[in-house]
Protein backbone atom coordinates (compact mmCIF):
# COMPACT_ATOMS: atom_id res chain seq x y z
CA UNK A 1 0.00 0.00 0.00
CA UNK A 2 1.66 3.26 -1.17
CA UNK A 3 2.42 5.69 1.72
CA UNK A 4 0.67 8.93 1.96
CA UNK A 5 3.06 12.18 1.80
CA UNK A 6 2.41 15.64 2.04
CA UNK A 7 2.56 17.39 -1.06
CA UNK A 8 4.32 20.41 -1.25
CA UNK A 9 4.72 23.10 -3.65
CA UNK A 10 8.32 24.51 -5.06
CA UNK A 11 7.31 27.84 -3.89
CA UNK A 12 6.91 26.67 -0.35
CA UNK A 13 9.94 24.67 -0.33
CA UNK A 14 11.92 27.78 -2.15
CA UNK A 15 11.16 29.80 1.11
CA UNK A 16 13.02 27.53 3.45
CA UNK A 17 16.28 28.52 2.44
CA UNK A 18 17.90 29.78 6.23
CA UNK A 19 20.07 27.17 8.48
CA UNK A 20 17.85 27.86 10.83
CA UNK A 21 15.18 26.14 8.41
CA UNK A 22 16.38 24.19 5.46
CA UNK A 23 14.77 22.62 2.66
CA UNK A 24 16.27 20.42 -0.16
CA UNK A 25 14.40 18.84 -3.07
CA UNK A 26 16.03 16.06 -4.64
CA UNK A 27 14.11 13.91 -7.09
CA UNK A 28 10.64 15.28 -6.60
CA UNK A 29 11.24 14.63 -2.70
CA UNK A 30 11.48 17.43 0.37
CA UNK A 31 13.80 17.04 2.62
CA UNK A 32 14.25 19.42 5.91
CA UNK A 33 17.69 18.79 6.16
CA UNK A 34 17.98 22.15 8.95
CA UNK A 35 19.13 19.38 11.79
CA UNK A 36 21.95 17.71 9.67
CA UNK A 37 23.68 21.07 8.40
CA UNK A 38 26.44 20.54 11.22
CA UNK A 39 26.88 16.95 10.37
CA UNK A 40 26.75 17.30 6.15
CA UNK A 41 30.15 16.20 5.09
CA UNK A 42 30.45 18.48 2.90
CA UNK A 43 29.24 21.58 4.85
CA UNK A 44 26.27 23.44 5.32
CA UNK A 45 27.20 25.90 2.71
CA UNK A 46 26.45 23.13 -0.32
CA UNK A 47 23.10 22.33 1.35
CA UNK A 48 22.21 26.03 1.70
CA UNK A 49 22.78 26.46 -2.12
CA UNK A 50 20.92 23.61 -2.91
CA UNK A 51 17.61 25.17 -1.76
CA UNK A 52 15.23 27.00 -3.68
CA UNK A 53 15.52 24.88 -6.70
CA UNK A 54 15.54 21.07 -7.83
CA UNK A 55 18.74 20.14 -6.59
CA UNK A 56 18.50 16.19 -8.02
CA UNK A 57 21.49 16.72 -10.44
CA UNK A 58 23.89 18.30 -7.89
CA UNK A 59 23.44 15.55 -5.43
CA UNK A 60 23.89 13.02 -8.27
CA UNK A 61 27.14 14.32 -9.69
CA UNK A 62 28.34 14.29 -5.85
CA UNK A 63 28.26 10.70 -5.76
CA UNK A 64 26.18 10.18 -2.41
CA UNK A 65 26.81 6.48 -0.92
CA UNK A 66 24.40 4.24 0.09
CA UNK A 67 24.28 5.04 3.51
CA UNK A 68 24.09 8.47 2.66
CA UNK A 69 20.61 7.94 0.36
CA UNK A 70 19.64 5.53 3.47
CA UNK A 71 20.10 8.37 5.61
CA UNK A 72 18.17 11.17 3.86
CA UNK A 73 15.32 9.45 3.60
CA UNK A 74 15.04 10.21 7.75
CA UNK A 75 14.73 14.09 6.19
CA UNK A 76 11.85 13.62 4.14
CA UNK A 77 8.71 15.61 4.93
CA UNK A 78 6.75 15.26 1.84
CA UNK A 79 6.62 15.46 -2.05
CA UNK A 80 6.64 18.30 -4.74
CA UNK A 81 3.53 18.88 -5.70
CA UNK A 82 3.81 18.44 -9.82
CA UNK A 83 0.58 20.71 -11.49
CA UNK A 84 -0.82 18.57 -14.10
CA UNK A 85 0.47 18.59 -17.41
CA UNK A 86 -1.69 20.25 -20.40
CA UNK A 87 -3.25 18.35 -22.46
CA UNK A 88 -1.80 18.51 -25.71
CA UNK A 89 -4.60 19.85 -28.41
CA UNK A 90 -4.82 17.17 -31.19
CA UNK A 91 -5.00 17.70 -35.08
CA UNK A 92 -8.07 16.98 -36.86
CA UNK A 93 -6.88 15.30 -40.25
CA UNK A 94 -9.45 14.79 -43.08
CA UNK A 95 -9.03 11.43 -44.51
CA UNK A 96 -10.62 12.29 -47.85
CA UNK A 97 -8.33 12.54 -50.64
CA UNK A 98 -8.96 15.05 -53.05
CA UNK A 99 -8.83 14.64 -56.80
CA UNK A 100 -6.14 16.06 -59.11
CA UNK A 101 -7.32 19.06 -60.85
CA UNK A 102 -6.21 17.81 -64.10
CA UNK A 103 -8.47 14.55 -63.25
CA UNK A 104 -11.52 16.23 -62.61
CA UNK A 105 -11.29 19.01 -65.34
CA UNK A 106 -10.36 15.96 -67.87
CA UNK A 107 -14.11 13.99 -66.82
CA UNK A 108 -15.87 17.35 -67.00
CA UNK A 109 -14.88 17.55 -70.45
CA UNK A 110 -15.13 14.42 -71.56
CA UNK A 111 -18.38 13.24 -69.78
CA UNK A 112 -19.62 11.89 -73.07
CA UNK A 113 -17.17 8.72 -73.29
CA UNK A 114 -18.73 6.84 -70.04
CA UNK A 115 -22.18 8.55 -70.82
CA UNK A 116 -22.06 6.96 -74.47
CA UNK A 117 -20.45 3.68 -73.01
CA UNK A 118 -23.81 3.14 -70.90
CA UNK A 119 -26.36 3.64 -73.32
CA UNK A 120 -23.98 1.17 -75.87
CA UNK A 121 -24.01 -1.92 -73.28
CA UNK A 122 -27.68 -1.42 -72.55
CA UNK A 123 -28.57 -1.27 -76.08
CA UNK A 124 -26.87 -4.58 -76.64
CA UNK A 125 -27.88 -6.01 -73.52
CA UNK A 126 -31.02 -5.55 -74.43
CA UNK A 127 -30.81 -6.80 -77.88
CA UNK A 128 -29.89 -9.89 -76.58
CA UNK A 129 -32.40 -9.99 -74.09
CA UNK A 130 -35.06 -9.65 -76.85
CA UNK A 131 -33.22 -11.95 -79.54
CA UNK A 132 -33.76 -15.06 -76.62
CA UNK A 133 -37.08 -14.52 -76.72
Amino acid sequence: MPTLTKLITMKEASEHNTAEDCWVVIDGKVYDVSAYLDEHPGGDDVLLKATGKDATEEFEDAGHSKTARELMEEFCIGEIDQPPSPIPEMEIVSKKKQLPHKVLYFTKQYWVVPAAAAVGLSVVVGFLYLKRK
